[in-house]
């Protein structure tokens, strides 16, 4: 595959991910069916049917790309491929379950273990990102589309993004280390992409969730100018053979 097979795949895959996203929405607002999985974790019937959808037409469009989503994923079993499609439905469950807006669907595109496309839609928000390669990362909202390059919004402060409110000390440490003057709390893979528009600066967390969980934000960050690393600022690759991720440090660019 080339730069242009991947223009074509992702634009293939928007109308997709709007479609996916007015279903989950509409699931939401008729009552959700919630089902609790082996880790304790909630999955819903809207997350199961936006996996099917994307999973329908993305097995359309690369026939012979392995899928790995979160719902149909087997963990027992190592990953053993180069190159895969990363899937997470709905990451923010919970908040689309208690009908929150930062739930967002994702789907990246992994070529020799890095991502090289990226689609994250935030139904909630009617804000949809996409990639497809260096200087090439754009959004969709109010009707219109704009290309995204971590330009900074926001002059008068460093402005870092959190899960929770009870930050680790590491982290802190981090965002100390980045002169962090506001910190606001953010769920989901909209991070990435609150960075990529140029709305937040810094974002870090210690080894937590699964690669389906950042791969489409990494893509659209990055192509936008921005940066995913490790806590030691050295670049990483997907296929881990768990899917577990390593600590994490997205920035907009060099924001001192």
């Amino acid at each position: 595959m080339n730069k242009l097979n991947y223009k074509n795949i992702t634009e293939e895959l928007l109308q997709t991910f709007l479609d996916a996203g007015k279903i989950a929405r509409d699931k939401n607002t008729k009552g959700l069916k919630i089902i609790i999985k082996a880790d304790k974790s909630p999955v819903t019937d809207g997350d199961l049917e936006v996996d099917r959808i994307l999973r329908e037409k993305i097995l359309n469009l690369t026939p012979n790309v392995p899928i790995i989503s979160e719902e149909t994923v087997n963990l027992k079993k190592k990953n053993e491929y180069n190159n895969f499609w990363l899937i997470d439905p709905i990451d923010g469950t919970k908040d689309y379950i208690n009908n929150k807006s930062e739930y967002t669907l994702n789907a990246a595109l992994i070529v020799n273990l890095k991502p090289v496309l990226g689609v994250v839609f935030a139904p909630a928000k009617d804000r949809l990102f996409f990639s497809y390669g260096d200087n090439l990362s754009f959004e969709v909202s109010d009707g219109k589309t704009k290309k995204l390059n971590c330009e900074k919004k926001n002059r008068d402060d460093i402005i870092a993004l959190a899960n929770t409110d009870n930050t680790p000390k590491e982290i802190l440490d981090i965002y100390k280390k980045n002169k962090v003057s506001k910190t606001i709390k953010m769920s989901s893979s909209l991070k990435f992409c609150t960075i990529a528009a140029g709305e937040a600066d810094i974002y870090a967390a210690k080894a937590r969730a699964f690669e389906w969980d950042i791969a489409a934000g990494h893509a659209i960050l990055e192509h936008a100018g921005g940066l995913l690393t490790n806590h030691q600022n050295e670049k990483f690759l997907y296929g881990k053979s768990d899917y577990r991720n390593l600590p994490i440090l997205a920035k907009r660019n060099n924001i001192l």
